[in-house]
């Protein structure tokens, strides 16, 4: 069977009434997540997580992916209308979007965000579906020195893209690692780090490191902080309408669409640039680069669309590793990931190359087209409604994310066990969160860290414990080198940075003053 009909075969399974189903509620709950104060996509993925226990793969898979998707375009509504931005990665955004508000109403650059919006998601999803079938067939001859080169390629990007301090983010990847090696060794069948504790004896749940340090220690921050409740004025903007731009406007910042449309479909695809780093990099080009560049920042139409597209076009690129490497490229995709593997499948090359699972990922590919759709559709007729979330007391979404987490908790295995996992991670989220460590090298490294492992140990059994000689395979050798560099590079430019510092001539005091 071709491809092309594989997928129309899923855009059937799509609009099963109990799929389409779960794809509405993915998208209305993406949406209203992006614009609450303190929530955002991420968190949306995570609480929904543990209601997906009970359904198929594909309904589970495709409700995430919703919101996944509507969670990068719904902070735009807040960012344009209230100069609020919804995520970090509208942040761009409002540069130009809320002075286009401010100068020509808001109908048109949320207009302009739906363009990007319906634009980067589509490209992105069609780039994914040409990409899905031949990066699978090359994962299919990965040895496993190739898959340990990848994980670790991974892991030390997103410590190099995890924040300001390289140490706290090494020492965050650090922790993941140790997290990943409690419980029983999958090799030689010992025990490790369970210390005779019978939580410990199973290892330590996916489920539990994501929930507790996004859901439960976001709240916990937000105490820490006393409840400091965010209110926003929404009397004098009650009509709020979209307008789309002509197609001559659209033609005229083809280049920013090209351009962040490619951007940020490949730039996905590396391990720990999301959303907010990809938007960030579109509307830097731009401003670099583009044609209009003298005029970004006045509220120009491309200063809207490109961080727009980096954004939403972002999510097919952080798919296509997690389905045919098994590689998570973001937050978002790490608890996607969680759920596959709550359904028994192990994503990964073999994902595409076993029959009974084929069909599965050519209908998560065709919603992600339904999905683009439907997002759109809903901003441009209920943006009225969904702006009204903004309206919800804090106190009430700090409950609300609270009992999602706990139950969601003990739903997994109905164990008690779980439910303290989840309050000491959410501990740890806050503490994480209080000292500046970031936390997804921590929760990568927790879910990435025994595939690493596993295929380290099968290296060097059959090697007979020489690790150098996975350095003599060409793919393999090439990935760790890479992975070295990209762990390298940002150490030396911040010791470069601490030298010139240092070195930086101390001003000279007057005749006749201290000097300080």
């Amino acid at each position: 069977m071709s491809h092309f009909q594989e997928l129309l075969n899923g855009f059937v399974q799509v609009f099963h009434w109990y799929d389409l189903t779960m794809l509405v509620v993915g998208l209305l709950v993406g949406m209203l997540v992006s614009i609450m104060p303190g929530l955002g996509f991420v968190m949306g993925v995570i609480l929904a997580l543990p209601f997906t226990y009970k359904m198929g793969i594909e309904p589970a898979v495709i409700l995430l992916t919703a919101i996944y998707f509507a969670g990068t375009y719904g902070g735009c509504f807040t960012t344009i209308l209230y100069r609020i931005p919804g995520e970090p990665n509208d942040v761009p955004l409002l540069w130009d979007g809320y002075t286009m508000a401010q100068k020509q109403g808001a109908a048109k650059p949320l207009g302009w965000a739906l363009v990007g919006a319906l634009i980067g998601g589509l490209v992105s999803s069609v780039v994914m579906v040409l990409l899905a079938a031949p990066l699978t067939e090359v994962a299919l001859r990965f040895s496993s020195e190739d898959y340990f080169g990848a994980v670790l390629f991974g892991l030390t990007t997103v410590v190099s893209l995890a924040g300001k301090s390289l140490t706290k983010a090494f020492a965050s990847l650090a922790l993941g690692l140790l997290v990943a090696c409690v419980g029983v060794d999958s090799t030689y069948g010992s025990s490790r780090y369970t210390f005779d504790i019978p939580i410990l004896g199973d290892g330590v749940q996916i489920v539990a490191v994501l929930v507790g340090m996004y859901g439960l220690g976001e709240v916990l921050k937000r105490i820490g902080q006393g409840l400091k409740v965010q209110t926003f004025d929404t009397g004098g903007k009650a009509r709020v309408e979209t307008s789309f731009p002509s197609w001559r406007e659209i033609w005229g910042i083809r280049g920013a669409i090209a351009r962040s449309s490619l951007l940020g479909t490949f730039l996905g695809v590396v391990p720990g640039a999301g959303a907010t780093v990809t938007s960030f990099i579109c509307y830097g080009v731009e401003r670099q680069y583009g044609r209009h560049r003298a005029q970004l920042g006045t509220g120009h139409p491309s200063g809207i669309v490109a961080p727009q597209i980096g954004s939403t076009a972002s999510v097919a690129g952080h798919l296509i590793p997690m389905l045919t490497l098994g590689i998570p490229g973001s937050a978002a995709t790490a608890v996607i990931l969680a759920a596959f593997l709550l359904h028994g499948l192990q994503p990964g090359p073999m994902l595409l190359a076993d029959p009974g699972s084929r069909q599965t990922v050519y209908t998560i590919l065709a919603s992600m087209f339904v999905s683009v759709l439907g997002m759109c559709l809903i901003g441009f007729f209920w943006i009225r409604v969904v702006v009204k979330a903004l309206t919800i007391p804090q106190y009430m979404l700090n409950c609300i994310v609270v009992l999602f987490c706990l139950v969601g908790a003990f739903a997994d295995r109905n164990s008690m066990s779980d439910v303290w996992m989840i309050l000491f991670f959410g501990v740890l989220g806050y503490l994480f969160e209080k000292y500046k460590f970031p936390v997804s090298p921590m929760v990568l490294g927790a879910i990435l860290g025994p595939i690493a492992e596993n295929n380290f140990v099968r290296s060097l059994v059959v090697h007979n414990g020489d690790w150098t000689a996975m350095f003599t395979r060409p793919l393999s050798g090439s990935l760790l080198v890479m992975a070295v560099l990209s762990g390298l590079i940002p150490v030396a430019r911040s010791l470069i940075h601490l030298v010139r510092r240092h070195r930086r001539p101390r001003a000279v005091a007057p005749i006749g003053r201290a000097t300080v």
